[in-house]
C-alpha cells in the first residue's frame, strides 16, 4: 500500500502540491490526469523516492518498484535483449524466456537484436515498457507510456498491460494525457488541476 499524507513539495518557490494526500491499495491501477505542469510527473518521482517533499509523509510498502519514464532511457550501446536482460537477476535462469515474453508482450518479437538507434520512437517507448515488465515489481510508475504509439496499438497494448497487472496482483499509477488510456486500464482517475503559482 501507499499511503501520501499532507505532502507538500515546491520547486524553485513554485508549489506543486501542498498538504496533498492520496492512498493507492495492493492490485489497484490509478490513472493520473491534468494540464502539463500539474506535477503527474512529480508525483511519481515522490513515491519513487527520487524526489523528496518538503513537508508531510508518504509510507510505501510496496517491496520493488518498475518506473518507466515519459522519455526512453535505454542503454544505446545494447541491443534490446539486451536492455532487458540487464536489469535482471543474473542468476534468473529464465530470464531469456522472461525477455521474449515481455518483448511478445508489447509486440517487439523481431527487434530483439536491435540497437535503440534502430528504433522508432514508438518502439523505443514500448522496449523501456518491456524492460520494466522484465525488472518486474508490485508496483509499476508508467509515466505515458503510450504517448509514441497510433491509437489502435495503445488501446491493444493498455488492455494487455492491464492483463499483466491484474494477473501478478500488481499495482500501477499512470500518467496520461489520454481518457481513452485512463478508462481502458485503470480502476480510477485521479484529476489534477494546475498547479498554484
Amino acid at each position: 500500500m501507499l499511503k501520501m499524507t499532507n505532502v507538500t513539495f515546491a520547486f524553485d518557490k513554485k508549489n506543486i502540491f501542498i498538504d496533498f494526500s492520496m492512498e493507492l491499495n495492493k492490485g489497484e491501477i490509478l490513472a493520473v490526469m491534468g494540464p502539463s505542469g500539474c506535477g503527474k510527473t512529480t508525483l511519481l518521482g515522490l513515491v519513487a523516492g527520487l524526489l523528496k517533499p518538503q513537508s508531510g509523509e508518504i509510507q510505501n510498502s510496496f517491496e520493488k518498484t518498475a518506473y518507466v519514464f515519459q522519455e526512453p532511457r535505454l542503454f544505446p550501446w545494447l541491443t534490446v535483449k539486451e536492455n532487458l536482460l540487464v536489469v535482471m537477476n543474473e542468476k534468473d535462469t529464465n530470464a531469456l524466456k522472461t525477455v521474449m515474453e515481455c518483448l511478445s508482450l508489447v509486440g517487439l518479437d523481431d527487434a530483439l537484436d536491435k540497437y535503440p538507434s534502430e528504433l522508432s520512437g514508438g518502439m523505443k517507448s514500448r522496449a523501456s515498457l518491456a524492460r520494466a515488465l522484465a525488472f518486474g515489481g508490485d508496483l509499476f510508475l508508467l509515466d505515458e507510456p503510450f504517448s509514441a504509439l497510433d491509437e489502435e496499438l495503445r488501446l491493444t497494448l493498455s488492455i494487455k498491460i492491464k492483463d499483466y497487472l491484474r494477473a501478478r496482483g500488481a499495482s500501477a499509477i499512470l500518467v496520461t494525457h489520454n481518457r481513452e488510456d485512463a478508462e481502458s486500464i485503470a480502476d480510477r482517475t485521479l484529476i489534477f488541476p494546475l498547479t498554484n503559482p
